[in-house]
């Protein structure tokens, strides 16, 4: 009944399904679909939107914010969807994600310096310390409770005790202004997602799960402390709906080809010359949320079978594989050596000051220096492009069913 996807194939599988919701996160991640020439970028709002027949929730465990939600509405409006106010709900539990927290988010990360987490500066990690502080205003509280500019007040003025000054410029009024404003016009999209979900499942009906961020960006099982602040793994899409997990039918994970990061943070097999460039300027690496460019490199098969173990696979998307076509070899990571013993290390390590460390071991593969672009079958890749494929799977023990070529919404090979 329900399937767990990140990024483009999240919108290619839309269409086959009835509704499609994020769980967790807000809008600090992003990703494109590109259809018949116009590029869609998505940070708050789900991207099933797309498919007209397909509804769409914001749920609980994501953090909501409100401007946001009806600035990315209108701009995919502009771009000719349809229906989109009709098919998107959003649930009354989310907790806002306010211009407070990202006010504190710059302050904070100034405060570290050259020791910064490189976030996106959108306020996430304070939106959700908010919540588990107990002090955050849910959508709940902004529709029914009038005096929900006094819990807004009262964190402002926490804030002041810890950073002093007038945090960036933030003026309380003036947000709990826009959020009086924002009201009304929000009600018709909030809903009860418990209910919501309980019948859609009760009724048979095909769930889609958008994942937010890389696992290695998890709260817990992440790169800590470099990673966001929700828990962006199959768990957390477990904590961020009510499903129903006797009843998921499969969770697919999705890798690029190679490998990148936005901000700081252990990167074993990052490039720092002519191959990080290249992929860098070919895969149009720059974070859709931020602009920011990505740092670049070969594929880290050791990460991948890692985020394997947390959240099991049924299947994998393997994208922009068209990105490799003009590589004469290509390496993968397939080890990590320990850097004081040499010995080769199991697992991934908890500690990103280790995994600074280690050393990469790589296997060279063969380049098949020809365009994969727009072939939609495995069939008629490259042998050598077949055969990296192949190698991924053998190595993570999991089928690649879809693979990238390209920058569409079709450049898809299927298997």
């Amino acid at each position: 009944m329900a399937t767990i996807v990140l990024g483009k194939l999240c919108d290619v599988l839309s269409s086959e399904v009835q509704i499609c919701a994020r769980a967790t996160g807000g809008r600090n991640c992003g990703h494109t679909v590109v259809i018949e020439g116009t590029s869609y970028d998505f940070h708050m709002l789900p991207s099933g939107l797309l498919h007209p027949s397909t509804t769409n929730l914001i749920g609980p465990g994501v953090v909501l914010h409100v401007p946001t939600f009806f600035s990315e509405l209108a701009t995919v409006e502009a771009k000719g969807v349809q229906n989109a106010q009709q098919r998107l709900k959003v649930s009354t539990r989310c907790a806002l994600n306010l211009d407070l927290h990202a006010a504190v988010d710059r302050l904070r990360e100034g405060q570290l310096g050259k020791n910064n987490i490189g976030t996106t500066g959108k306020g996430i990690g304070p939106a959700y310390s908010s919540k588990a502080e107990r002090s955050t205003v849910l959508l709940a509280d902004l529709l029914d409770d009038n005096e929900f500019g006094d819990r807004i007040r009262a964190m402002e003025r926490d804030y002041k005790l810890r950073y002093g000054g007038n945090l960036d410029g933030y003026e309380v009024e003036a947000e709990i202004k826009e959020l009086e404003n924002f009201r009304e016009k929000i009600r018709p999209f909030a809903i009860d997602d418990v209910e919501f979900l309980a019948e859609a499942q009760e009724q048979g009906k095909k769930i889609l799960i958008e994942g937010a961020q890389s696992a290695l960006l998890d709260i817990t099982y992440g790169t800590w402390p470099f990673v966001t602040s929700s828990s962006t793994t199959f768990g957390g899409v477990m904590a961020g709906l009510t499903l129903d997990p006797r009843k998921v039918d499969s969770v697919i994970g999705v890798l690029k080809a190679y490998t990148t990061r936005v901000g700081s943070g252990p990167f074993p097999t990052e490039d720092f010359g002519e191959v990080a460039n290249k992929l860098q300027e070919i895969g149009r690496e720059f974070g859709v949320t931020t602009g920011r460019r990505r740092r670049c490199g070969w594929l880290d098969l050791v990460s991948c079978k890692y985020s394997h173990h947390v959240n099991h696979y049924d299947a994998l998307n393997l994208t922009k594989l068209d990105i490799l076509d003009t590589f004469e070899e290509i390496k993968v990571g397939v080890a990590y050596k320990h850097p004081d013993t040499g010995e080769i290390i199991k697992g991934f390590p908890a500690s990103a000051k280790l995994l600074s460390r280690v050393e990469v071991v790589y296997k060279t593969l063969k380049g098949w220096n020809t365009t994969t672009t727009g072939i939609k079958k495995f069939a008629d890749l490259p042998k050598e492009a077949q055969d990296y494929v192949t190698f991924i799977e053998d190595y993570l023990g999991v089928k690649v069913k879809w693979i990238g070529c390209g920058p569409n919404r079709d450049d898809i090979a299927t298997r």
